[in-house]
């Protein structure tokens, strides 16, 4: 590639050194072979454009430093690509760290030159209109008051520079919208799957930003405020509001000005972290509007709303890319590098959950392997990455804040769900009868088959069929002895540890393991515990056989759900309850 076609002395030499070590790396390693060969193409396919760019400076006298920040990556490119000339084939980590820096290279070129780029091309314009809005709309003509600008910006903020596991939901989400049929898309998952980053991806991917003329992105939270999310859609189009008169007026204007708004070109509205109370608000947004589209991520299924896409924890490759780039320092600076096998063993605890990889990773970071060891033991020997970073119980936690006070009988089912093993198929139809006892629900079970479908649209729990053909779903009596219930481990670590906040006198139920022979503290005491809990488990880690019996003792309905039959603690616990 000949240095006059980049032009200009600093811009084209750097750019022509990092072409060529690109070229040489590939011709002396092959352990980087896809991502130079896509850097490669990824230089090919921007230098027309480099010499556009340097000759719109020229001309336009535009100042050295809008080219400053270009320059420095293709300059560290250069840098990075000499030292991944040197790393041995037989270094896993190092490997992996440098392959990641080759790809985020190549990510930075790729956002420089359809982010930056487009800003420095517009910058004349842009220019231009700052003046027209300045001298033409003042914020007392837009009708809105300074205080709404608080609200902050309708801009999706930039998405972590490191994601993993996206680009299939990204494409089928892009699928979605660009097709005409569907105008409103909620996406679903538990806290910490990565639904906002998903959402923030989206709102910058090029492709979108193309097919839509205008791109709002709203955080909508637990506080949901009609009032205030329309007033910042008003905001961000620079229209004149006088004052709602009422929600029903607020709604109208929004519709007459979004009809009037995509007569320019198609709209995307993003409602991030929208919760389970504000299906009400959700709904004042089903405009039939040709060119409108929403996009919802919630903790929550809308089924009324719109189409649903569930978005599903990380494979084992992409939840070991995650864990490795939070765990291991990127200049290989701790004490002693974990094995490859802990390394896995650890990541497989995770269960694919991205913020669970993170957190976890983030607490290793750095540290020696005897850390690591110490952590691993820990939770082999029943301890949960809930039980000790807060973070990710918190986050977690927040799922349950979701139910309001309505919906307290749907948390005391989530937390009996802790009593079930884990990694199991639990039987619908157990939880069914479990439920109607222990809650006094009907006793033909339409309560809690309505439970049973709340909890598995706030994503607290899955619903598998395994029969083959059934009838419609939606009719009442369908046969729930082909169904079966399936909790994330975390989810269930989240509901033991909440049974466990109470003191073991009071708490409504009781979960023993007994693995390895090992007893409870309270369990050996010469003078033990009256308890009164109704729900008790007793799991001995033998290979599981869930037997779920229900009795009646002390005029009180005790509920066990016990993975294995082991009758000497059975009787112990029996001696318990009767003194």
């Amino acid at each position: 590639m000949a240095l006059e076609l980049v032009g200009g002395a600093a811009l084209g030499l750097v750019f022509e050194k990092l072409f060529a070590a690109v070229v040489d790396a590939s011709n002396k390693t092959t352990q980087f072979d896809s991502s130079l060969k896509k850097l490669e193409e990824t230089l090919k396919s921007i230098n027309p454009t480099i010499l556009e760019v340097k000759k719109l400076n020229d001309q336009l006298d535009h100042p050295k430093e809008e080219l400053e920040k270009l320059i420095q990556i293709l300059k560290d490119g250069e840098k990075l690509i000499h030292k991944c000339s040197k790393v041995s084939c037989s270094n896993y980590f190092k490997k992996w760290r440098y392959a990641n820096k080759i790809k985020a290279l190549d990510g930075s070129l790729l956002n420089f030159f359809q982010v930056e780029l487009q800003a420095i091309l517009l910058r004349g314009n842009t220019q231009v209109l700052v003046l027209l809005k300045s001298n033409r709309f003042s914020l007392s003509n837009r009708g809105v008051s300074d205080n709404y600008e608080s609200l902050g910006s309708c801009e999706a903020t930039d998405p972590p520079d490191f994601m993993v596991g996206l680009d299939v939901p990204l494409k089928e989400l892009k699928r979605r919208l660009f097709t005409d049929g569907e105008s409103r898309i909620v996406v679903s998952a538990p806290g910490g799957c990565g639904k906002t980053t998903l959402a923030k991806r989206l709102c910058h991917d090029q492709q979108v930003k193309e097919y839509f003329t205008d791109i709002c992105y709203v955080t909508v939270s637990k506080t949901c405020d009609l009032f205030g999310i329309i007033k910042k859609l008003f905001w961000h189009n620079a229209e004149r509001v006088q004052g709602f008169q009422s929600e029903e007026d607020a709604v109208n204007q929004l519709e007459l000005m979004l009809k009037r708004k995509v007569e320019s070109g198609r709209i995307l509205l993003v409602l991030d972290d929208v919760w389970s109370g504000s299906k009400s608000v959700l709904d004042k947004f089903k405009f039939q509007i040709s060119k409108f589209k929403v996009l919802v991520t919630s903790r929550n299924e809308f089924p009324g709303f719109g189409s649903t896409y569930n978005l599903k924890l990380l494979s084992e490759e992409d939840a070991k890319t995650l864990f490795c780039h939070s765990a291991i320092p990127e200049d290989g600076s701790s004490s002693s590098m974990p094995g490859e096998e802990l390394v896995n063993e650890i990541v497989r605890r995770c269960k694919g959950f991205p913020l669970a990889l993170k957190v976890v990773g983030r607490s290793l970071h750095g540290q020696p392997v005897e850390i690591w060891r110490s952590t691993l033991r820990k939770v082999s020997k029943g301890e949960s990455f809930v039980n000790s970073e807060d973070e990710l119980r918190n986050c977690l936690q927040s799922s349950l804040d979701a139910l309001d006070d309505k919906d307290i009988m749907l948390k005391e089912c989530f937390m009996d769900l802790g009593s079930f093993p884990e990694d199991q198929k639990t039987p619908a139809t157990a939880l069914i009868d479990m439920w109607a006892e222990l809650h006094k629900l009907d006793k033909d079970g339409i309560d809690a088959i309505s439970n049973l479908h709340k909890l598995c649209s706030r994503n607290l729990l899955n619903l598998v069929v395994t029969r083959s053909s059934r009838n419609d779903a939606n009719e009442i009596d369908w046969c729930y002895n082909d169904a079966f219930v399936m909790q994330h481990d975390l989810l269930r670590d989240l509901a033991i540890y909440q049974s466990e906040q109470e003191p073991i006198e009071k708490r409504k139920r009781l979960i023993v393991d007994l693995t390895g022979n090992r007893l409870p503290e309270w369990w050996t005491k010469e003078k033990q515990p009256r308890l009164s809990a109704r729900l008790v488990s007793i799991s001995t880690g033998t290979p599981p056989t869930l037997i779920s019996f229900y009795f009646s003792l002390l005029e009180s309905n005790i509920s066990y759900s016990i993975s294995y039959y082991f009758f000497p603690y059975l009787l112990t616990l029996y001696r318990i309850f009767c003194r």
